[in-house]
């Protein structure tokens, strides 16, 4: 029986190694390429991001938002030779790594593609790609996700790259 729990507990956390990792190989493979811009925030940076001078509310917004996340990762570029290959191989190992589909958006410039990893009814892990002429961009957040919040803590970043996640409130109601 002791075996069976470790086997589990074990599944577990490789289950979601394995999507962070998704976003870290494309962070390993560009590392030295000063095209792409890599991000790494872990949960203590949150923490200290709640500490920052701003509005009573926009703080405490943050804090509701970030109290429950264990990280980001984001890989993002506004030069890629061929931005359209690097966009299907990435969700193909978004894919690979056994993540669900929630929302795709595609026009004439830009095509991103929203995912999730889901574990008894609790959002683990989002990870958002997006591809357009010459651009790139990965974003992974983990911990227990909130997707209405998740729009919310875009807005309050003002990171470029999670643009796309600031309507994700309104495509889910």
């Amino acid at each position: 029986m002791k075996k069976l729990v470790f086997v589990i507990t074990l599944l577990s956390i490789t289950s979601l190694a394995f999507g962070q990792q998704v976003v870290t190989k494309y962070m390993d493979k560009y590392e030295g390429d000063e095209t792409f811009t890599k991000v790494s925030v872990s949960s203590k940076m949150f923490s200290l991001f709640s500490e920052m001078e701003g509005s009573e509310e926009d703080e405490q917004l943050f804090y509701d938002i970030t109290s429950k996340l264990k990280g980001m990762k984001v890989v993002a570029s506004e030069k890629v030779s061929n931005p359209k290959a690097l966009f299907e191989g990435a969700i193909s190992d978004v894919n690979k790594a056994g993540f669900e589909e929630l929302m795709t958006v595609k026009d004439a410039e830009e095509n991103v593609k929203i995912s999730i990893r889901e574990k008894g009814g609790v959002i683990e892990e989002l990870i958002m790609v997006a591809g357009g002429k010459e651009k790139f961009a990965m974003v992974s957040i983990y911990g227990e996700i909130d997707l209405k919040q998740i729009s919310k803590l875009a807005s309050l970043m003002r990171v470029n790259q999670l643009k796309y996640l600031e309507n994700l409130d309104e495509a889910i109601d």
